[in-house]
């Protein structure tokens, strides 16, 4: 069975906000704008877009 995957795109720059926000990007792989990524479906990750759901455009699948 595959493992189940998020695609996240940075659309709003974490500029201006804090410290760990801007490191949760980070650890998340994404490094510019609109930049997309795919990562595991993981509660840990569940809990890292929970964190900055207003700088993200998270895709099921």
């Amino acid at each position: 069975m595959a493992k189940a995957s998020i695609r996240l795109t940075l659309v709003k720059s974490p500029i201006g906000y804090e410290l760990r926000q801007k490191r949760t990007v980070r650890a998340l792989g994404l490094h510019k704008v609109h930049q997309t990524v795919e990562v595991a479906d993981t509660p840990a990750i569940r809990g890292m877009i929970a964190k900055i759901p207003h700088l993200l455009r998270v895709e099921e699948g």
